[in-house]
């Protein structure tokens, strides 16, 4: 099972990284084809606040924000953390000097099950237990 970080999906929207932005909606596309990814709630929650926080400035209109979310509800099942991703961020963190986001989105990876995590925020190629990252833009 693989999911998508924040990054990816905010590449997908965002005009002022055209390369990243194909590389982005390829991988979204390719993923959504093949139907073994999941969107993490974190994912969503962090997704939804960026489309408001471009909304607010003009970058990305307010209008849109509700469609583009419910697409993408539509596109990857949404994976809500359970209680054991709490304890599992905690030792994530001692392990592999994670920040407290990346420990926590890692730990909801591995509770998930997902196998491959595609993102540029963490070390590509780096296997955090069962976790492995691959960077879509490299």
């Amino acid at each position: 099972m693989n999911a998508i970080d924040t990054n990816v999906l905010v590449y997908a929207i965002d005009s002022h990284e055209p390369a990243k932005q194909v590389k982005a909606r390829n991988l979204l596309s390719q993923q959504n084809a093949l139907s073994d990814t999941v969107l993490l709630w974190q994912v969503a929650g962090e997704y939804l606040s960026c489309l408001r926080r471009f909304a607010a400035t003009s970058r990305f209109p307010v209008a849109d924000i509700d469609a583009v979310i419910l697409d993408l509800l539509r596109m990857f099942p949404l994976v809500l953390p359970t209680v054991n991703v709490i304890p599992l961020s905690l030792s994530l963190t001692a392990r592999y000097s994670l920040s407290h986001w990346d420990s926590m989105l890692v730990a909801a990876c591995i509770d998930a099950g997902v196998v491959t995590l595609f993102s540029e925020d963490l070390d590509a190629g780096m296997a955090y237990e069962s976790v492995s990252v691959v960077n879509p833009f490299a």
